[in-house]
C-alpha cells in the first residue's frame, strides 16, 4: 500500500500561509539535505489547487538540483476549479478521500505533499496521511492561515527530531495508533 507524507513550512506560531516570504533566512544546507531526504524517494505529489498553481508557475523555469525531477514527477491535484491539467498532473475533482484510498491502495508508491492546508486537514481526518514533517521556523508572524484548526485535534507520535543552525525545528511524526 501507497504511503502519504506531508512537508509543511510552519511559523513558531503555526502559520504556513506564504512561506517564500519568510522561510528563507532560514534556509541552510541542513534544510536542503533535509529536504532531498523527502523529496527523492518521493514517486508523485499530491497537491491542493494552490500549492500547484504557484509550483506550476515557478519549477518549470527552475534549473539545477531537482528542477528536472520535480517537472517530470506525477502530481495529483484536488481542485474543483482547474479544468485543463498541465505540468504532468492529473486532477481529483470529486470524492477526494475515495479518490486518495485508491491511490494509497493502488501502489506502493510514496506520495508527498506540500504546503496544501485544507488537503492535509482532510486526509488526517480520515487517517490517511502517514508522516507529517514540520520543519518549524524560529519566527511569530501573528497573523495569517494556520496549518490546523481548533477542530484538527490528533494524537501523534514523534518519530524523529532534527535542529538546524538557522534555528529550524524539523519535527517528524507519525499517526498515534
Amino acid at each position: 500500500m501507497g504511503k502519504i507524507r506531508a512537508s509543511i513550512y510552519l511559523s513558531l506560531d503555526g502559520i504556513m500561509e506564504e512561506p517564500g516570504v519568510w522561510h528563507m533566512p532560514y534556509w541552510d544546507d541542513e534544510m536542503a539535505n533535509f529536504q532531498s531526504e523527502v523529496f527523492y524517494p518521493s514517486d508523485a505529489l499530491l497537491l491542493g489547487r494552490v500549492t500547484y498553481e504557484g509550483f506550476a508557475a515557478a519549477w518549470p523555469k527552475m534549473k539545477g538540483e531537482g528542477a528536472d525531477e520535480m517537472n517530470a514527477m506525477r502530481k495529483y491535484v484536488v481542485t474543483t476549479t482547474l479544468e485543463e491539467p498541465q505540468w504532468n498532473a492529473s486532477f481529483i475533482k470529486n470524492n477526494i478521500v475515495e479518490e486518495v484510498i485508491k491511490l494509497k491502495q493502488g501502489t506502493d508508491h510514496q506520495f508527498l505533499i506540500y504546503g496544501s492546508g485544507r488537503l492535509i486537514r482532510t486526509l488526517m481526518e480520515h487517517n490517511l496521511i502517514d508522516e507529517f514533517h514540520f520543519m518549524v521556523h524560529p519566527v511569530v508572524l501573528g497573523k495569517g492561515k494556520r496549518l490546523f484548526t481548533e477542530q484538527d485535534q490528533r494524537d501523534l507520535k514523534l518519530v524523529g527530531v532534527k535542529t538546524t543552525s538557522t534555528g529550524v525545528a524539523i519535527l517528524s511524526y507519525q499517526p498515534a495508533k
